[in-house]
């Protein structure tokens, strides 16, 4: 049978509401499942993302989970991740600097509580942190927490065991450590460290006893079948969120000619994430403004969670068009800090933000 005839076949065989019932039911979708999905025809998406959409509506309702990416330190990375106009050999142009100090991280803080964002990313370029960047980032996130109550994820690159305990002790909930494709593809998008590292990055998060948050980067040039293991390879890691992101090609990169997607594969993309990892906060992350367009909305029926404003050094739709797009969907949004019944309000004399958020250079492929 020729791969044609095989993904004709796959297309005809398979009912996506039978496929919802059996993972409301506890089924684990199979590696032929996914290849389904993403080989599923254009006439068959809306089925595909009701499917989707009754597996999200069982775990998260019609909630919407806010996030807000904080560029804590721009460029200077000896990394060759190809997709990132943070990278050595990128010729892009990008802020750079080294980490921010104490009141732009809390001016960061204040933007992201003020956005109705849950949750607040410190992200910083670089192979990893060194032993005085994590104290510091340490210091700053024990005053947000105590100041804000915001849900607090780290992107930090690779972390030592004694790393992960300092930001656990701090009270950091999450780090974010995308492994962005499957291990068989991973050579192709970066030289400097491996596939393995990014997995020994995650296991040192879980031993520290925070939650992972681990994605994908789809449109870089790899096969589905790449999408499919990173999918499954997630779930076996258990992660508690998963980006999914969809390559922003920037100029100066060594991707900068690659442009593969379009709005339909990519909500594909996002129910086979959703479908197989059912219960897995889902983020419809970097890209998204730029490959789903004017059907970005429905990326909100199997994903329950995005980034607000911009990404680390490219922009995104403004947080008003994000809650207008919410509210037209009758999706209501899930903010947290002190706006919890056990917290009480900030003081009025924090100081007021003196910046705009800063964005990400992979279009948010960093967390």
């Amino acid at each position: 049978m020729t791969t044609a005839t095989v993904s004709a076949a796959n297309r005809l065989s398979f009912d996506w509401n039978d496929l919802a019932d059996r993972v409301l039911a506890g089924h684990i979708v199979t590696a032929e499942e996914g290849h389904a999905i993403l080989n599923s025809s254009d006439t068959e998406l809306l089925a595909l993302l009701d499917a989707a959409y009754r597996v999200r509506r069982e775990h998260f309702g019609n909630e919407v989970q806010l996030y807000m990416l904080k560029n804590a330190k721009s460029g200077l990375c000896p990394e060759d991740c190809g997709y990132c106009s943070q990278n050595i050999n990128s010729t892009a142009e990008i802020p750079k600097y080294s980490l921010l100090n104490e009141k732009k991280l809390m001016d960061g803080a204040k933007a992201a509580y003020d956005s109705k964002a849950r949750t607040y990313c410190i992200v910083t370029s670089g192979r990893g942190p060194t032993n005085g960047e994590v104290d510091r980032i340490s210091q700053i996130v024990r005053k947000i927490k105590d100041t804000y109550g915001l849900h607090i994820c780290c992107c930090l690159g690779l972390l030592k065991p004694e790393q992960a305990q300092t930001l656990a002790d701090a009270g950091v909930d999450r780090i974010n450590h995308n492994l962005n494709t499957s291990r068989r593809y991973y050579e192709q998008i970066c030289s400097t460290h491996t596939y393995e590292d990014r997995l020994d990055t995650l296991r040192t998060v879980r031993n520290a006893g925070m939650e992972l948050c681990s994605g994908v980067i789809a449109g870089m040039g790899e096969t589905h079948q790449d999408l499919v293991e990173t999918a499954l390879q997630l779930r076996e890691l258990n992660v508690e969120s998963l980006p999914v992101n969809f390559l922003n090609s920037i100029e100066g990169t060594q991707l900068e000619a690659v442009h593969e997607l379009n709005p339909r594969f990519c909500l594909k993309v996002l129910c086979l994430f959703r479908l197989a990892n059912p219960k897995t906060e889902i983020r419809v992350a970097g890209g998204r403004e730029v490959n789903l367009r004017s059907m970005q909305a429905m990326s909100m029926y199997p994903a329950n969670s995005l980034f607000v404003s911009d990404y680390l050094t490219t922009k995104g739709q403004t947080p008003e068009e994000d809650y207008r797009m919410i509210e037209d969907l009758g999706f209501t949004i899930v903010k947290r800090g002190f706006d919890d019944a056990e917290h009480c309000a900030p003081p009025a004399e924090l100081p007021m933000a003196g910046e705009q958020p800063a964005t990400c250079g992979s279009g948010s492929h960093c967390c």
